[in-house]
């Protein structure tokens, strides 16, 4: 079966997060990557919690399909041994600070001047230039600097951790991906490589668009937790059900809100839900709460009004919607031969390959006398 990425080989100097899942992402269409870790450890991910067989779950999960080299960049006979294949590589692929691969000797500048072809990714917090290029920061940092975090990050008393790490892979990992597709279609047309600076900090700006156009046009900036997506309205809020669980209620379309009020009883004197929003939040809240997730679920079957039971990350992993779709058909296996479903990646099945094809991650250094002769 041929892929869209076969042929591209791919030389991935990133650890942890941002970088790894752009990486995982080319292999599952094809690339041939090859991750450059430092010995005698590699990559910290390796050395998590809960380990699965010789590295942790998360570095299997994030590295299935690649190879491995341990290269020490510092050594200047494994330098220029490892010369030999940038010269014949299409992406290069780091997450250092700015500077430090230049320090190494492997910047673009010094990469495109012995292949001119290469795509040359770099993925960092705030980029490669400005006041912050060099500030220390996570991926809470991020969305805070961005302003994202402050849309709905709970009371002063009760402060909310966003669910997943937004801007390592909506602002790291995702632009990396899409941008390096873009720089490989118009090296077809053009035969030259380029630098692509991804910053993490400024691509999760996107997400704010609606915010970002209430403010700018109105003048009146959203606040914590107080606009329509963000808490402020009965129609998109998260409400407990009488058995401690969650209904995540969305009925934004008037037609929607209509069946929602309808199945769950709401008052006439609370429909409209401009006149007075936090008592018809109030309302909606107690009427939720005075009945079971279960209950409420065979409410809603069946029924168009946007909302569900919250789920939790188990339940998920079985769910039979997703199943039926083969979203977990794909696999991964460790170096004892346990196998484990693959993490799912936003790519067509059909150019990731047969799900048959139990893919492992790679031993540390498994692959140097392949590359390293």
């Amino acid at each position: 079966m041929t892929r869209p990425l076969d042929g591209i080989f791919v030389l991935d100097f990133s650890t942890l997060l941002p970088g790894p899942m752009a990486g995982l992402m080319l292999a599952e269409a094809g690339a041939e990557v090859v991750k450059v870790e430092a010995p005698p450890k590699g990559e910290g991910m390796r050395g998590y919690t809960p380990q699965w067989g010789p590295y942790s779950i998360n570095f299997a999960l994030l590295n299935r399909g690649k190879k491995s080299l341990t290269v020490d960049l510092k050594d200047k006979a494994q330098l220029e041994k490892l010369l030999e294949l940038v010269k014949r590589a299409d992406v290069i692929l780091e997450q250092f600070r700015p500077g430090v691969m230049a320090r190494l000797g492997l910047g673009y500048e010094a990469v495109s001047k012995i292949n001119p072809k290469i795509i040359y990714c770099s993925i960092t917090g705030y980029g490669q230039n400005g006041p912050m290029r060099d500030v220390a920061a996570h991926d809470l940092n991020y969305t805070a600097h961005a302003g994202l975090l402050g849309l709905s990050m709970g009371t002063p008393d009760s402060r909310t951790l966003p669910p997943a790490l937004i801007a390592d892979i909506a602002g790291g990992a995702y632009p990396a991906v899409m941008n390096i597709l873009l720089a490989l279609r118009q090296r077809d047309t053009s035969g030259k490589g380029c630098y692509l600076d991804m910053a993490m900090a400024e691509n999760v700006l996107p997400f704010m668009y609606w915010a970002m156009g209430d403010g700018l046009v109105s003048g009146e900036w959203p606040k914590n937790g107080k606009e329509r997506v963000t808490g402020g309205t009965a129609r998109f809020h998260i409400y407990t059900t009488k058995d401690g669980r969650a209904v995540a209620a969305a009925p934004l379309e008037q037609k929607f809100w209509e069946n929602f009020c309808a199945i769950i009883g709401l008052e006439e004197n609370f429909r409209n839900d401009d006149a007075n929003p936090e008592a018809t939040i109030t309302r909606v809240a107690e009427i939720i709460r005075s009945n079971t997730a279960a209950n409420w679920a065979t409410k809603f079957e069946g029924r168009d009004c946007c909302c569900n039971i919250v789920q939790n990350v188990e339940e998920a992993l079985n769910d039979q919607h997703f199943a039926s779709r083969g979203v977990f058909a794909h696999r991964v296996k460790n170096a004892d031969g346990a196998v484990l479903p693959a993490l799912p990646m936003s790519v067509a099945p059909h150019f990731r390959g047969d799900p048959d094809d139990i893919q492992e991650p790679p031993i540390l250094g498994a692959h140097n006398k392949e590359y390293l002769p």
